[in-house]
């Protein structure tokens, strides 16, 4: 099951799925994609129910091209939707779980967190855009360890790294979430596909736009005024 909550403008997904420690099915992937592309917020938190945040990929369909298929296509909407999407990771975030959370824009790591990608311990391999990922998030020796020396990074280490964003719980994720909310849409949106597709033609435009908007302009008299701006991502 995934679940939807909204506070404010923020929309909640959780991942909930007890039994399989929310591991991740080509279902569960779909219905991932289809909550973050109808969110209709202005930030997203993505996370676990319970002790996980996603254990993975489940086993039983993990060799399927079903489930690769409707994995990374559920990746490419974290990265390609136009608000930010935090990860809060509660848990444990393995192979599929530490994808998605190293999809998104940003990572709370709770104490409990662990990352790990343990694809040669099953014979398997991921894309060449997690390895890339990884490796500007975390540094290619990191990735390296995690790719090729099988190891585990817990919160410490991976707020060390770079792969974590802060450290906190749920609600620290949340409370950041809130703050982006209140950001300037367009230039959030800008940076976001600048990180993400640094080769978009269509950057340059977005650029102007930003520079033309009518959130400009707001961010200009809420300072002159002394002012929290009020934008509107016009």
């Amino acid at each position: 099951m995934i679940n939807r909550h909204r506070d404010g403008d923020v929309a909640i997904i959780e991942i909930d799925r007890h039994e399989r420690r929310n591991a991740l099915d080509a279902a569960h992937c779909d219905a991932l994609r289809e909550a973050i592309i109808g969110a209709a917020a202005r930030a997203i938190v993505i996370t676990g129910a319970g002790s996980s945040f996603c254990s993975g990929a489940d086993l039983g369909t993990v060799y399927d091209t079903s489930f690769r298929d409707a994995l990374y296509a559920m990746l490419a909407a974290v990265t390609d939707t136009g608000v930010p999407v935090l990860a809060a990771v509660n848990g444990p975030a393995i192979g599929a779980g530490a994808q998605l959370a190293i999809a998104c824009d940003l990572r709370v790591a709770a104490r409990a967190a662990t990352f790990a990608i343990p694809t040669v311990r099953l014979g398997l391999a991921v894309d060449q855009w997690t390895i890339r990922r990884l490796a500007l998030l975390a540094g290619v020796g990191t990735a390296q360890a995690i790719l090729i020396g099988a190891q585990r990074l817990d919160a410490d280490r991976a707020m060390q790294c770079g792969l974590a964003s802060r450290l906190g719980d749920h609600a620290a994720a949340l409370g950041w979430a809130r703050e982006l909310a209140g950001l300037a849409p367009l230039s959030l949106a800008y940076a976001k596909k600048a990180v993400n597709h640094p080769d978009d033609p269509s950057l340059a435009r977005d650029l102007e736009a930003c520079w033309t908007s009518d959130d400009a302009a707001e961010g200009q008299r809420a300072r002159a005024e002394q002012r929290p701006p009020r934008f509107r991502g016009k």
